[in-house]
């Protein structure tokens, strides 16, 4: 498996109430990130691939709201 197809583990969410849709998250990743119509962003569900995860921590500073982080799955119980 190479480098750019290997996951990090991490998954990007979005806290939807904090989000006031600056739309810098989907500039910075948008790989990852696309906007809707009213410019709240659409996270995608799969983990953040390694080799994006410098980009994905940038995009999470940058957010102003502080709105979008990296967590890591849950353990299913």
């Amino acid at each position: 498996m190479s480098a750019d197809a290997q996951s990090s583990g991490l998954r990007l969410v979005v806290a939807p109430i904090a989000c006031d849709a600056h739309g810098i998250c989907a500039e910075l990743l948008p790989e990852l990130i696309h906007l809707d119509e009213w410019g709240y962003p659409i996270v995608e569900a799969r983990p953040v691939p390694a080799a994006l995860l410098a980009h994905a921590r940038r995009a999470v500073a940058a957010c102003p709201t502080l709105a979008l982080r990296l967590q890591r799955p849950r353990a299913e119980r």
